[in-house]
């Protein structure tokens, strides 16, 4: 990586927003099933010289009730609308490894990356609700450990796909007749525990050599998959010192892998809600926090930590014999981040619900009070960057990209304007080598 170093953000494309209020705020509640709705917010991110949209995923969104918007579309689709009315903006797909096949993973994400110029990537997941399995005919979910050596393999016949065409392979020569160099395109032949795969993928290599890999996962499992293959990180951290032993050990396993640790961006996820002053910013959210109630973000805390119904009390601490005790099947990035936080600082459970624990850090004050936790994460070593969520759509990142990044870019931490037309230009990333056959 060269020059100075470079904050890098992100938005979280959430359907509405963070805010379980979000819905019930913004113009259209419905925008979620609307392409335009996903082009205004391309185009914003793009205005607020943003690295990337991030479109997350999930099969277990509407059961057993809807009670908010979800994740409807399937991610390429808005996707492909951003890239067509953007010009800079990377395209994040979320696509799940235990239930989507590889190969259609890699010719999706390739496909989606060659035609937006080369701004794609895959966050790689390996589904943990047991709720998602039943749509997919299985009676429960795989052991938290197969799934991520499926999602393993997954990632290694992807990026082997993506190597498969050479950069001159097509070559459409209409005068001598040749349209393919077909000594540089190289099928694979893959054969694990989990996949078999023989052959070249569809789709050629576009301007930035392959889709960028991201990976979002807590567990050691996870932290493993990320130092050994992915170009970036989604994390969940709480505290400062989380942040900086989680950035600190995936940038060791990643230089025991023979990797450069600057080529590994890690990107934590945080909520901001921003004001003009303080108390505008306080009053935003006690306004949010109002019409949404606790009852929908209560019930999604008691999931989180593995609890039943009624454990939680609102004006009592976390039931800490209890969660010590919880069975297994939770997000152990989510769940540690929360724990580590109400431990750090003896919180009810009330008061654990007005950080959002449910999602990432939340902060709640003004672009320049924000502006300096970010500093502070940054220079110490704790994020490369963030993955934003958005309190709602669109107005919250309109906040972001009007009041937020113009402070970045006074201090110097944030870019004026895009480095490249890539994604992996953008996150300041190294091309790819071709693969050597």
């Amino acid at each position: 990586m060269t020059g100075p170093r470079r904050l890098h953000l992100n938005v979280n494309v959430n359907s509405s927003g963070r805010h379980p209020a979000s819905w019930q705020v913004q113009p259209d509640p419905l925008g979620f099933l609307d392409l335009g709705y996903f082009e205004e917010i391309g185009r914003l991110a793009e205005r607020g010289r943003l690295d990337a949209v991030f479109f997350s995923d999930g099969f277990d969104h509407g059961q057993p009730k809807v009670s908010r918007p979800w994740q409807a579309l399937d991610p390429f689709v808005p996707l492909t609308a951003v890239a067509r009315v953007t010009e800079h903006v990377g395209l994040v797909a979320t696509q799940s490894s235990s239930f989507q096949h590889p190969y259609n993973i890699a010719r999706s994400t390739a496909s989606l990356d060659l035609v937006s110029g080369g701004r794609a990537a895959w966050n790689v997941v390996a589904t943990r609700n047991p709720v998602a399995a039943l749509l997919f005919g299985l009676d429960d979910l795989p052991s938290h450990d197969d799934r991520y050596a499926r999602a393993e393999e997954a990632v290694r016949i992807a990026l082997e796909l993506w190597e498969s065409w050479e950069p001159e392979a097509l070559v459409a020569d209409q005068k001598s007749g040749t349209f393919a160099d077909t000594a540089r395109i190289h099928p694979i032949a893959f054969r694990g525990q989990h996949f078999r795969v023989e052959g070249s993928l569809q789709v050629p290599r576009s301007p930035q050599g392959r889709p960028v890999l991201l990976q979002a996962g807590g567990s050691p499992q996870g932290t493993a998959l990320a130092a050994t293959y992915a170009d970036a990180v989604f994390s969940v951290s709480h505290t400062l010192e989380g942040g900086q032993q989680f950035y600190a050990d995936v940038k060791a396993q990643a230089a025991t892998h023979g990797r450069d640790p600057d080529h590994v961006v890690i990107l934590p996820g945080l909520f901001p809600v921003l004001g003009s002053t303080e108390a505008e910013a306080r009053e935003r959210k006690r306004w949010l926090d109002e019409v949404a109630g606790f009852d929908e973000e209560l019930d999604a805390l008691t999931a989180t930590l593995g609890l039943e119904p009624g454990d939680l009390q609102l004006d009592q601490p976390p039931p800490w014999e209890t969660i010590e005790q919880r069975s297994g099947g939770l997000s152990q990035g989510f769940a540690s981040a929360i724990l580590d936080l109400a431990r750090r600082d003896g919180l009810t459970v009330r008061e654990l619900l007005d950080k959002n624990p449910n999602g990432h850090r939340s902060l709640v004050g003004t672009p320049e009070q924000v502006a300096d936790d970010i500093e502070r994460w940054f220079t110490g070593r704790a994020a490369d960057g963030f993955n934003l969520n958005i309190d709602f759509f669109p107005d919250g990142l309109v906040n972001v990209v009007e009041q937020l990044v113009p402070e970045l870019q006074r201090r110097g931490l944030f870019r004026t304007d895009y480095e490249a037309t890539t994604l992996r230009g953008n996150l300041g990333l190294p091309d790819p080598a071709p693969a050597v056959r």
